[in-house]
């Protein structure tokens, strides 16, 4: 179970969002709504690890995350608005050292099929377009497994139809299996109707 306690974020002298709490179990999603410059990156930002707050604090299953550091960054996927990949490198170069990076590792097979389920093409990433480079973010799900938490930054932005609506089912597939989803998103999807919802 994922809590915020109290949490108030500052950014650049001004106070973005003060005595914020919610709590989500497995199989919820939640949804944070709200203006552009409300917050919702520094909080998901908070949420994973990578801020922290000015006063609050995050709790996984009942322990505080900054007491947990790594064991916490293991039992989650963060997928940043930016989509956070190395131009020179082609998407499953990226896409394995992502992997890597979380302490897992994934056959070269492995990498290919999540890619090519998102039809991203195996070109560098300085020839692809936003939405290609989206979807090459967003392959790192396909290879998430078990992990349990999946924080997602603007999962839909610059994608046709299609992608959204296969990035949707991901999600709702993870909820299903008991997994936990926070995202953000300016669009309206499937997921929105189930969700609870945090406005900044």
């Amino acid at each position: 179970m994922l809590e915020a306690a109290e949490l108030q974020c500052q950014r650049g002298g001004r106070t973005l969002f003060r005595k914020l709490s919610f709590s989500l179990r497995n199989g919820e999603a939640l949804r944070i709504a709200g203006p552009n410059g409300s917050g919702k990156t520094s909080l998901l930002r908070i949420l994973c690890g990578l801020l922290a707050p000015g006063e609050g604090e995050v709790r996984w299953n009942r322990e505080r995350i900054d007491a947990l550091k790594e064991e916490y960054a293991r039992q989650l996927v963060y997928i940043g608005h930016a989509a956070a990949l190395k131009d020179e490198l082609t998407p499953r170069e990226n896409l394995d050292t992502a992997c890597r990076l979380a302490g897992s590792q994934a056959k070269d097979e492995a990498l290919r099929w999540a890619l090519s389920s998102l039809a991203v093409p195996d070109l560098p990433v300085r020839k692809l377009s936003q939405g290609q480079r989206r979807r090459a973010a967003l392959a790192r799900l396909l290879l998430a497994g078990m992990t349990p938490l999946w924080l997602l930054d603007e999962p839909f932005a610059a994608l046709d139809s299609a992608a959204s609506d296969y990035v949707a089912e991901l999600i709702g597939r993870h909820l299903h299996a008991g997994g936990s989803v926070v995202y953000t998103t300016h669009q309206g999807c499937a997921l929105d109707e189930a969700a609870q919802v945090v406005q900044l």
